[in-house]
């Protein structure tokens, strides 16, 4: 989530370059984001090439920036 809410977009390569995961592994965790509908998924093709986009929903940016506002709250605990 948190190249999704710096970047407007990243393609499946991308996210899997930047994150060192597995194809399954990244399909396992976009899928499930999808599902609860923090991302939003684009399939297209370019030029023969499939590609799979992904970008953060409103729903999503709002969900990554409660969870930063919680670990924020766990560091100025344990200061």
């Amino acid at each position: 989530m948190s190249i999704l809410m710096v970047n407007e977009y990243a393609d499946f390569k991308m996210l899997k370059e930047l994150l060192s995961v597995t194809d399954g592994n990244l399909a396992s965790h976009t899928k499930a984001l999808e599902k609860v509908a923090y991302i939003k998924v684009e399939k297209q093709f370019i030029g023969r090439k499939p590609n799979t986009r992904y970008s953060a929903t409103s729903l999503g940016k709002a969900e990554f920036k409660k969870h930063i506002e919680a670990l924020e709250k766990l560091i100025k605990k344990s200061e």
